[in-house]
Parts: structure tokens; sequence; C-alpha cells
């Protein structure tokens, strides 16, 4: 029998302050307080930022230092310095001998024209010509019988004043004589004297008669040399008619097609000098006067860069741009084509160890004055002056430090906000 429970008694501790449940609320505590300290940087910066955007739609640079060119991409277009066009000298029915495309030497036949008109002028021209030159050689006969005649009267002239003196010579001795009358004595004398007029008037017209003579073969002789010119031209005309490449080169189009019929002066083909290549510039407005003859450029072929330079350009704008040419320094390289396209580079200037950033739409949108530079999460605005510009990086006079993130897209979304969340 038990008498009572007291042999089964133990002695318990009596409990204390901290319970099972406040252990729990403790560490729920300790818990929230961590979560907040956590989240205290992004609650706050949540706190202080004007607007949030989508971190993924926005493009980030970072600032560097190094060198920097100014300069400008433009598109150019191979043009060939020397691109004649062809033309019929005359009209009538043109046969070609090449192919657009075709490359030709210099001499070589492009194309003919059969024109029965000019034929048929170049064959009267030589007949006019022979007839003038038949002239010319009669007129030198005619000045020779002419010359001929009046020298014989020059002689007669003078074989009658010698027999004259002689007959006056004899009237005088006997007139001293007194066998001859005072009469007849004068008349010896007028005989010398009438025949010494006569022979000096035939004298002035052998003169005369070789001057006039010249005069005449030359007026003959130049009709002639007037017609040999222009039957020379004809005949040029004629062997024209044979159209040969002027220079090496390549057909670049042919205007007309085979056995067509042609006017005079009509297009028949183009023709390019491939030795003399340029390339065509269009220059926007706002670079014009930075661009002058003797400013580099850099052309890309392919993957390769050749150094060249500015050899001429427009004195005026057209359509808000300026059309200049430019060759490499160095040549073309072989297998160039006309009307290629290729990418140009046109450096204005060169400054070494500045600060620089990307060159994105941020310059526009922000004006050139402004920045948002990336810290962590949020981007903040910062004022800053830019310097030069080239295609893709621009100059940062102040505002910006070597190192820092910068916002290179489009930063019109951000509004008039200084500090964005990037989410």
């Amino acid at each position: 029998m038990i008498q009572n429970a007291s042999s089964m008694d133990r002695p318990v501790a009596a409990p204390g302050r901290l319970t099972r449940a406040r252990l729990v609320a403790l560490a729920a505590l300790a818990l929230l307080l961590l979560l907040g300290a956590i989240a205290f940087p992004a609650v706050r910066r949540w706190s202080r930022a004007d607007r949030a955007v989508d971190a993924t739609t926005i493009a980030i640079g970072t600032v560097t230092r190094g060198d920097l060119r100014r300069d400008v991409s433009v598109q150019g277009r191979v043009v060939a310095a020397l691109h004649p066009t062809l033309v019929a000298p005359a009209a009538g029915f043109v046969s070609l001998r090449t192919n657009a495309g075709a490359v030709v030497k210099k001499g070589d036949v492009l194309a003919v024209v059969d024109s029965p008109e000019l034929r048929s002028a170049l064959q009267q021209a030589n007949a006019q010509l022979l007839s003038a030159q038949a002239d010319a050689e009669r007129q030198k006969i005619v000045s020779r019988q002419a010359d001929t005649r009046v020298a014989q009267q020059a002689d007669l002239a003078r074989t009658k004043l010698d027999a004259a003196k002689r007959a006056l010579v004899r009237a005088e001795t006997l007139h001293k004589e007194g066998l001859l009358n005072r009469g007849d004595f004068e008349k010896a004398q007028d005989d010398v004297h009438v025949a010494e007029l006569e022979l000096e008037q035939a004298v002035r017209e052998v003169s005369l008669s070789k001057e006039t003579g010249g005069f005449d073969v030359r007026t003959r002789a130049l009709q002639a040399s007037r017609q040999e010119a222009a039957t020379a031209e004809l005949q040029k005309k004629f062997e024209d008619l044979t159209i040969r490449a002027p220079f090496d080169g390549m057909i670049a189009s042919l205007n007309v097609n085979d056995r067509d019929s042609v006017t005079a002066n009509q297009a028949i083909l183009n023709i390019v000098n491939l030795s003399s290549l340029e390339l065509e510039l269009t220059i926007p407005e706002e670079y014009a006067s930075d661009s002058k003859i003797g400013t580099p450029v850099t052309i890309a072929f392919g993957a390769e860069e050749k150094p060249g330079h500015i050899t001429a350009i427009s004195p005026e704008v057209v359509g808000n741009q300026v059309t200049a040419r430019a060759a490499p320094d160095g040549g073309w390289p072989a297998g160039m084509k006309q009307s290629q396209r290729l990418t140009t580079r046109l450096v204005f200037e060169s400054k070494h160890n500045v600060v620089k950033a990307p060159r994105g739409a941020w310059l526009e949108s922000g004006g050139g004055r402004s920045a948002w530079v990336v810290d962590g999460k949020s981007a903040n605005k910062r004022d800053i002056v830019t310097g030069a510009a080239s295609v893709s990086e621009v100059e940062i006079i102040s505002g910006l430090h070597e190192g820092e993130r910068i916002v290179t897209s489009d930063t019109t979304a951000f509004a008039n906000a200084r500090t964005v969340i990037l989410q």
C-alpha cells in the first residue's frame, strides 16, 4: 500500500524570462532589422529618384583617356576624271565594233559611221581642189607670158632709143657742116627724147606686169590653199567616221544599237579612263568650312584603309552638301570600277591624351551640355563641357573623369529628372 507520492517527486527549476515564443519573436525582429539595413540604400535611392527606366533599354559607355581625331564619315563614289562621250561626226549608219564593259587600248576601232553625204562632199571637195590647183598653175603661165610681152616691148623701146641717138649724132654732124637744116636737126633731137620716154614707160610696164602677175598668182594660190584646207577638214571628218579609242580605258555604255541611223554630233558611246579615277565626296554643310584642298582622308577598301587627300572642292553648297574630289596617296588598287561606293573619313584635327567618351544619341539629346553618370542602379545628371567630336568619340573638357560610366543612348525619356532608377 502506497502511503503518498512523495517518493516519486523531483525538484523542477523555475522557468526563466526567455521563453520559446520570445526567442522566435527576437529572431523575427533581427531578421527584419537585417532586411531593413539591406533595403535602406535602395529605399533611399527610390526616395531621391525622380524617374525610373528599364536598364535593358539604354546603352552604357565608359569615359576613357587617349588620342582623338576630329573627323566625319561620308560616302564617296568612284568616278573617272576623264570620261568623254564619243559622238558621230556626221549623219549616217553606225556599225559598232565593241561592247559595254570591254577593255580597249588607245587607237582601237570602236565604231564606224557610214555617211554617204560626207563621202560625196569629200569627193566634190577633192575635185574643186584639183581645179583650184590647176588654175593656180595656169595663172603662173599667164603671168610669165605677160612678163615676156612687156619685156619684149621694153627691148624694142631700148633699140629705138639707140637708133634715135645714132640718127641724132649724124644729124648734128651734118648740121655743123651746113648740110642739114635746123628743123631736121631739132626733129632728130625730139626723136631721141620720145624714145627715152617710151623706154621709161616700157620699163615701168615690166615692173607693173611682174607685180600684177605675182598678185594674180598669189590670189589663185590662196584660193587653192583655202580649198585644200576645206578638203583636209572634210577628209579629217571622213577619217573620224572611224571612231577610235582616245586612250586606254573601258567602255562604260553604248548609246546606240548596231546599224542604227545617227545624226551629226549624236552620242555613240561613253569611255572612261580607269587610270584617272577620283573619289567624289558629298560633305555635310556644317563641315564645309573645315574642308579644303589637301585635307587628309582615310578611304576604306573593304577591310583595308588607305590614306589620301582632297584634290578639289566645290565653291558652292547645293542641297546642304558640298561636293569634293579625293584621291589615295599611294594610287588606286586594282579592280576599281566606275560608280563604286566607298566609305571615307575626313580628318580635320588630331588631339592626344584627352578625356573622351563614346559618341551617341546622348550627345544630341543633352545638347552636349549634360550627361547621365551611372552609379550602381541609378544615373545622375551632370553638367559637362564637350570639345572636338569624331565619328565615334567626343572630347570631354570638364564634368567627367576617366573610368566613369555614362548613358550613351537617347536620354530624352529622362525628361527634366536629375536622378533616375535603372530597373
